[in-house]
């Protein structure tokens, strides 16, 4: 039995690695099991963004049996500290004031 799996634009931006594969390979890769397929994914994942595979969707038009994806996300707002998380979303908040100012 041959699994399919269609890589999704989420773990081509969040890992490098897949991004050099999809664009050496394409995007659609086979492989003889789901398991196979799982420990490729966990071999991308090392040392890089984490991807996995995810089942498609049974409504699918495409010849993908499952996906290779990620979670998109903004990797600077991930590592920052909660003052600059603030700063970098462009948002200032209140501001914190002690006890000792109220009127």
């Amino acid at each position: 039995m041959s699994v399919v799996v269609a890589v999704k634009p989420s773990a081509r931006k969040r890992n490098a690695k897949v991004g050099r594969l999809v664009f050496e390979d394409g995007p659609c890769h086979a492989f003889e099991s789901r398991g196979a397929a799982e420990r490729w994914a966990a071999d991308l994942s090392t040392g890089d963004g984490h991807v996995w595979v995810a089942s498609a969707h049974p409504r699918d038009d495409d010849d993908a049996d499952l996906y290779l994806v990620s979670r998109a996300t903004n990797a600077k707002l991930e590592a920052a500290y909660d003052k600059r998380r603030r700063r970098l979303r462009g948002g200032d908040g209140p501001t914190q004031e002690s006890l000792g100012s109220q009127p």
